[in-house]
């Protein structure tokens, strides 16, 4: 109450304060489960991923400040480069998860100083070496190495590093699905892996990923930097979660796009037929009741034949993956995604 007798209001600031750590926990808690789900997609194989020719190299030292931070001062992160490297087909994202967990575990396993290195080199096996070798693929191969002198393992240990929810942290340290992730991604890639340790004397992670032989084709359209993401063009969005539906809508009309927003692919063929001007960009789930996102696509394409379309998805699918990489000439964005990621995509599209 103030001096005149009137109840004073609450101001919103102070509730909003008030909201702000419990808003802060649903956010953290949304993007563990998303993690989560990304790193049980990856191990399965299942993981939707977009490849390019990679130069390792070039990759892995954009990486280094990232990763030094991550593993903290006390550890020191050793880079040797291997010459004349035959380019890799993969997606970037993945390589990221790869160092991220190797360098974790490398980090993990290691009681107070140490050294984590980093090295990349080529190989080449024949028929006659991977019979006698179990595991190993004839063929050329980019070599990424993981080593630390962390406690090492014993065998059993070594035996079931890679088996989902396996961990040898404490409760509540880690998931397990750090390694198994690594293990899905490589095997999607048709790569491998073989571990090197003894107890006491740190582990050694070896990464065989195949040589791409089509070559490092740079594409410069995509390595321009988009400076001005907004746009005016008429995008129909579908999705049939009300919740992504609505904030996805928002983004974009806050981005300058005019919008119609579909909750089913029936509604989408109806705002679309009513529509009486273009409509230049399809924004399409890809598991929908009924009747799924490329099916859609090509309802649609009949009527406007130039017009764009762009994939969104949580989990992978057979109407836009064939075992897990898309299609090509398919765009693509992962579910959930930052407006930032979204405005750069859109506007790459169009």
């Amino acid at each position: 109450m103030n001096h005149s007798g009137r109840s004073t209001p609450i101001c919103e600031k102070d509730a909003g304060d008030r909201l702000r750590p419990d808003m802060e926990e649903i956010l953290a808690a949304t993007r563990r489960s998303a993690d989560i789900t990304r790193q049980l997609l990856a191990f399965s194989r299942q993981q939707t991923i977009a490849p390019r020719p990679l130069d390792l190299n070039e990759t892995l030292e954009s990486m280094l400040r990232m990763l030094r931070r991550l593993i903290g001062e006390n550890i020191n992160l050793s880079w040797h480069p291997g010459v004349r490297l035959w380019p890799v087909f993969m997606d970037p994202a993945q390589l990221d998860q790869i160092l991220v967990n190797l360098c974790v575990n490398a980090r993990d396993a290691i009681t107070d100083v140490g050294k984590i290195s980093i090295e990349t080199d080529t190989k080449t096996f024949d028929n006659g070496y991977c019979v006698d070798h179990p595991g190993f693929a004839p063929g050329d191969f980019v070599l990424l190495s993981v080593s630390d002198d962390g406690c090492g393992m014993d065998k059993a240990t070594r035996d079931k590093i890679f088996e989902p929810f396996f961990t040898t942290r404490e409760m509540g340290k880690g998931a397990g699905l750090g390694l198994a992730t690594v293990y899905g991604i490589i095997k999607q890639n048709n790569g491998f892996i073989n571990v090197y340790r003894e107890p006491g004397q740190g582990t050694t992670f070896r990464i065989y990923l195949p040589r791409h032989e089509a070559g490092l084709k740079q594409d410069s359209q995509r390595q321009t930097v988009i400076t001005d993401a907004k746009g005016n063009e008429t995008i129909l969005l579908v999705e049939d979660e009300q919740t992504i539906l609505k904030m996805t809508t928002k983004m974009l009309e806050r981005l300058g796009y005019c919008m119609l927003a579909a909750s089913s692919p029936d509604d989408a063929i109806g705002l679309a037929n009513r529509h009486a001007g273009e409509i230049h960009l399809l924004m399409t789930d890809v598991i929908m009741p009924h009747m799924n996102g490329r099916e859609l696509s090509a309802r649609l394409q009949s009527r406007y034949p130039g017009i764009r379309v762009l994939f969104m998805s949580g989990y992978t699918a057979n109407v836009i993956a064939h075992r897990g990489v898309l299609d090509e000439g398919v765009n693509f964005i992962q579910k959930p995604f930052t407006k930032q990621e979204l405005a750069v995509k859109v506007r790459d599209i169009l």
